[in-house]
């Protein structure tokens, strides 16, 4: 090692002969070539700077309502409540705005109103931290207007999770009960002023059929059960006064008590929301769309407004008069497909459960949705905007039309996962990379409608993780499962095995995050999968990278300081799955692998 500038420091190496970096992942060496124009004044001593931008939550995509029930309020401020991943929405629809409250570390999974409609308390899972430290499940209480938090309760107390959380009607609401999902689904009351427990015992095995419940104004209780029957239970006592039996087909999952004295029910099986008289007669009754799943939770609105919470992550507002529309859309099940736009506001998200959305980032909503045939994997844009790959699980990649969402084409590469489609700035090519270890190339005729397969690369000894073309489309690089770096010529399928070829390369994109102009991103010992995802902004300015602790950093790019400084987001539960600016870099999107949702934060 001379002593121009050559230093080692904990796992980088530089090396000023070859004009390299050399850095370690699990031991393994991953060797990246830095630019002629770097190099003289390049050294590992040098402070990354932390990035003049940062990021502020703006909208949050997606709702909990596969598992979750009674988690839906209109709060006296307007705004509606709920909650998914690890954030909890205020949503604003008449003004189409939201607040975000952020204190969770881990998914959030029961939510309940203080009877003075300020207090909120929110229970969440057990987590871990980046370090391995676990984040103990635990409630938040806190307020729904300033957002500020006001006391925790239960850290080292609960296990697993809090699952179920309620405020008392009477004596000012100053005591709360939680069930958490340990073995003996322990319940615990507690004096949440003073963050003290007040008692706990064993919920013991009753069965396991009242879905729901909720208080009327005169006293009576309500509860559905599995069975489709509402009990009427008279005040004060433990005995049922009205039965209407069969009021659903298939389990009752939401109760909720209207302020003129009627009582609205949400059946599972049937998706039939029911409006009841105050003598428990059937008024009225309407069907949710088969597409929205089966009903989880009823929230009044104002005036005759319900909102309606469902299994597929959905919520709808409308009336039992008028029927429901939908108010906020979700993805189902894990989320790794993103793509934004080439000159629109706009970004596409697809996932397992086959959906594939293109959204709004100015109206938040979708404008289409489609189902496809496989769980989707992967996505990516024509640079006309018109044409969008898909890429699912199965080894098929479709092309589908931006405007119609009509199938162009279907192709199949392989029978194991595509992880990245790209097409070339030039749009004269489209890369497909698989988990068989190959990268398919494709020619693009008539503005990305017509694709034939011109070869297909191959040199990776394992599966293809990320892909990104040069500005002038002459050649692509790639990053494997084994953390291999490898270098394309398009035109012919070739690997390109001259460092000095692509040494001064000036990449379209950054998406790989193996690589000189990323490798601070990966924090000292770390795990080749703990990142799944950077994106560079359109400026050159800013890389954003998404990882498997729930968090999203911002660092300065290029980034190529060891261990480099970056600010750090919350908001996701563990993996983050992927990253993307938009066009013109006023907004970062960011999916959230099992927690289904999707952020859209401002870049200010």
């Amino acid at each position: 090692m001379s002593s121009f500038g050559a230093g080692k420091t904990k796992e980088v190496i530089f090396s000023v002969e070859d004009g390299s970096v050399k850095m370690f992942l699990r031991g393994r060496p991953v060797p990246m070539m830095i630019p002629d124009e770097l190099a003289p004044t390049y050294s590992l001593d040098t402070r990354s700077e932390l990035p003049s931008c940062r990021l502020k939550l703006e909208w949050v995509y997606g709702y909990r309502g596969r598992d979750c029930r009674a988690n839906l309020y209109l709060l006296p401020t307007g705004e509606i409540v709920y909650f998914v991943a690890s954030v909890a929405v205020l949503y604003s629809v008449e003004e189409q705005r939201q607040r975000h409250y952020l204190g969770h570390n881990d998914d959030i999974k029961c939510l309940a109103i203080h009877p003075d409609m300020v207090t909120i308390a929110t229970g969440q899972v057990a987590g871990t931290t980046k370090e391995g430290k676990p984040l103990p499940p635990h409630v938040r209480i806190w307020d729904s207007v300033s957002l500020s938090t006001l006391h925790v309760l239960g850290l080292g107390v609960f296990d697993r999770a809090v699952c179920c959380v309620g405020f008392s009607k009477s004596n000012g609401g100053n005591l709360l009960c939680a069930v958490d999902e340990s073995n003996d689904h322990m319940l615990s009351v507690w004096d949440w002023a003073k963050e003290t427990k007040v008692v706990d015992v064993k919920k013991h095995e009753k069965p396991k059929y009242v879905l729901c419940v909720t208080f009327l104004e005169g006293g009576d209780v309500v509860t559905g059960d599995s069975g489709g029957n509402l009990y009427v239970w008279g005040k004060g006592g433990n005995r049922i006064t009205q039965a209407v039996l069969g009021a659903h087909d298939g389990g009752v999952f939401g109760l909720c008590a209207l302020r003129d004295g009627t009582l609205v029910s949400g059946g599972g099986r049937d998706r039939r929301v029911v409006l009841w008289g105050s003598d428990y007669s059937k008024l009225q009754e309407v069907e949710v769309p088969e597409d929205f799943g089966p009903v989880r939770t009823v929230a009044e609105g104002h005036g005759d407004t319900l909102y309606v919470g469902t299994t597929r992550n959905s919520i709808l507002q409308g009336s039992v008069h008028t029927g429901f529309s939908l108010l906020v859309q979700g993805h189902v099940e894990e989320l790794w497909g993103l793509a934004t736009h080439p000159s629109r506001a706009q970004f596409v998200t697809c996932g397992q459960d086959k959906l594939v959305h293109l959204w709004s980032s100015d109206s938040h909503q979708p404008l289409w949705s489609r189902i496809i045939e496989d769980p989707a994997r992967s996505a990516g844009f024509h640079p006309s905007g018109s044409v969008l790959a898909v890429g699912t699980v199965t080894g098929r990649w479709l092309l589908l039309d931006t405007e119609t969402h009509d199938l162009v084409a279907i192709h199949t590469d392989g029978n194991e996962q595509i992880s990245v489609v790209s097409f070339s700035p030039d749009g004269a090519y489209l890369a497909v990379g698989s988990h068989d270890n190959l990268v398919y190339v494709y020619t693009v005729d008539q503005g990305g409608r017509k694709v034939s397969r011109l070869g297909k690369c191959s040199g990776h000894s394992s599966f293809i993780t990320h892909l990104d073309w040069a500005q002038d489309s002459s050649c692509f690089v790639t990053n494997s499962g084994d953390y291999e770096i490898l270098y394309w010529d398009p035109a012919t399928c070739k690997q390109i095995t001259s460092a000095d070829a692509v040494r001064n390369m000036e990449w379209a994109t950054a998406t790989c995050v193996l690589g000189f102009g990323v490798f601070g991103i990966w924090s000292e010992g770390a795990d080749g999968t703990d990142i799944n995802a950077v994106a560079r902004s359109h400026d050159g300015k800013l890389l954003a990278s998404a990882d498997d602790f729930g968090k999203v950093h911002l660092f300065s790019y290029p980034c190529c300081q060891p261990r480099a400084l970056s600010h750090k987001y919350g908001g996701h539960s563990s993996h983050v799955t992927n990253v993307a600016f938009l066009w013109d870099d006023s907004m970062a999107l960011t999916t959230g692998g099992k927690d289904t949702s999707v952020l859209q934060w401002r870049v200010v």
